[in-house]
């Protein structure tokens, strides 16, 4: 028997996390309440969740703090974040998304907009499958033991962008639009902002260091992953 999805409710106010949880019951998933980063760490260490709903403010170490430390844990990097949070300023979206997020909430949120944003990023888990080994020029990805090198150097990326690498290398030379991406790498585009492309392909032009270049903006349209003497002529 297949098991409900369990969702780590990472929230300080008990009336929130209840409301969350009672919903998320009611809709076939099974919720884990933390009230702080301590509480969410031991309820890490025993069970490993589906996804993991994360308040910006909390006592203690805060929301952004505990998602740039779970995604550099090799055992937690791969699970679904969702930021919670009363700031919905762009800047303040950003920080979330660049501390690891995998999507942004602004309270106060509606109950369906919750649930469907939930099952956005479990249906993400399951990208386009793609070829395990990928080249181009002397950048090398290897999905089987999700290594990636340029030049004989391994390269260090969060599973996001290593995502949009493997899709980018088995597509090349082709211009992808930000909803493009959003489709076929996230999985499902409907309730994430375009501005998420902009922050991982940014992120993922630092991981790839010498190689970053080859990440193309195409104004107007999106993004193109080029040759070394192509990206040159950029």
């Amino acid at each position: 028997m297949k098991k409900n999805p369990q969702i780590l409710i990472v929230e300080d106010e008990p009336a929130i996390a209840e409301l969350i949880a009672v919903n998320l019951r009611h809709n076939g998933f099974q919720p884990v309440w933390a009230e702080d980063g301590a509480s969410a760490q031991r309820e890490l260490d025993a069970v490993l969740p589906d996804a993991i709903l994360l308040d910006w403010m909390l006592p203690g170490a805060s929301g952004l703090a505990l998602a740039r430390k779970w995604r550099t844990d090799p055992r937690t990097k791969s699970i679904p974040i969702l930021m919670l949070t009363a700031r919905g300023d762009e800047p303040d979206k950003v920080s979330g998304l660049d501390a690891g997020a995998d999507d942004y909430i602004t309270k106060p949120f509606s109950t369906q907009e919750l649930l469907a944003r939930i099952r956005a990023v479990l249906r993400r888990r399951a990208p386009e499958q793609v070829a395990t080994r990928v080249t181009m020029g002397t950048l090398e990805l290897d999905a089987s033991t999700h290594r990636v090198s340029y030049a004989g150097e391994a390269l260090k990326l969060g599973p996001t962008e290593f995502k949009l690498l493997n899709y980018l290398l088995n597509h090349p030379e082709r211009v992808h639009s930000r909803a493009q991406l959003l489709d076929k790498v996230w999985g499902d585009h409907v309730f994430i902002e375009e501005r998420t492309v902009d922050v991982h392909v940014k992120r993922l032009r630092e991981a790839l260091g010498e190689a970053g270049g080859m990440v193309q903006t195409v104004r107007g349209v999106g993004y193109r992953l080029s040759a070394p003497s192509s990206a040159a002529g950029a």
